[in-house]
């Protein structure tokens, strides 16, 4: 069992987690996941790795209320434990492998949307430790949704804020902000995108004419989380590969964003009803 030992609602659909994981949290690394189940009769729920503390033994996640099994994960408390927490699963960020020397000359620049704020901040953390210069946007619905703000601006050069509806920081999408930095002479090494489908997708059309290394992560496509239920099949440069086994992370221009957002699509009307079952005590 594995103990949650710290819960913060960071807004009311959104909650994060730190679990005593003394293994997990030694050989985690940023990028990769995990998989948890609520009790023993739960569902398998992959979910980013937001943080690690190898000293304290402890990871840390973010969840989302989506559907029934998120809602069930949420409604834990602090002493309460997962019946599984496994991992770390899936490919790190391939920037891990380089030296701290390679680091510390490069600059980068994470484009964060929603959710996709809490595993954009392992590797902007690990970035900065290691000396790179590293820009962020975080978009979100509105000010309500944003998370992550602090422990942002602590660790990057330059934080840009975009709200939907202009409630805090600048009104309009993350794209609008990347144009923005690119049109004003902004040069980057490697940009990651991680957020809803949609966002990366615009945000890859958006980046294309700069010539901007772009890699985004299809973490939200992921089921099973081992490979073996195939949900997560995505055409990568015109070969098939699964997100939970290749990836998560993988070359923005070489995704098919379309077939991918069909595939998010298969189990929608699933998880709704779900969802209200679990709502009226059914589940």
């Amino acid at each position: 069992m594995y103990k949650i030992i710290k819960k913060v609602d960071l807004t009311p659909i959104i909650t994060l987690m730190e679990v005593d994981a003394p293994r997990m949290a030694h050989s985690a690394q940023p990028g990769q996941f995990l998989i948890v189940r609520a009790h023993d009769r739960g569902e398998r729920i992959p979910l980013t790795i937001c943080d690690f503390d190898r000293e304290r033994g402890s990871v840390t996640i973010v969840t989302q209320v989506v559907g029934a099994s998120s809602r069930q994960i949420c409604h834990l408390n602090e002493g309460d434990s997962f019946t599984d927490f496994a991992g770390p699963l899936g490919q790190p960020s391939e920037f891990i492998h380089k030296s701290k020397n390679e680091l510390s000359e490069m600059k980068f620049l994470f484009i964060a949307g929603g959710l996709g704020t809490a595993p954009v901040y392992p590797q902007v953390k690990f970035l900065h430790s290691m000396g790179a210069k590293v820009d962020v946007i975080i978009g979100a619905k509105n000010k309500d949704l944003l998370i992550f703000e602090n422990e942002m601006r602590s660790i990057c050069d330059n934080l840009y804020i975009c709200t939907d509806d202009g409630s805090y920081g600048k009104k309009g999408l993350v794209t609008e902000m990347l144009k923005e930095l690119m049109d004003s002479g902004k040069k980057y090494d490697q940009a990651v995108a991680i957020g809803p489908m949609i966002m990366m997708k615009f945000v890859t059309l958006t980046a294309k004419p700069y010539n901007l290394p772009l890699i985004v992560s299809l973490n939200t496509l992921m089921v099973d989380g081992t490979g073996m239920c195939g949900a997560c099949r995505v055409s990568v440069g015109g070969k098939t590969r699964f997100a939970c086994v290749d990836g998560p992370e993988f070359d923005a221009y070489q995704v098919d964003f379309d077939e991918a957002m069909r595939r998010q699509m298969m189990y929608k009307n699933i998880e709704v009803e779900a969802d209200h079952k679990c709502k009226i005590g059914l589940h």
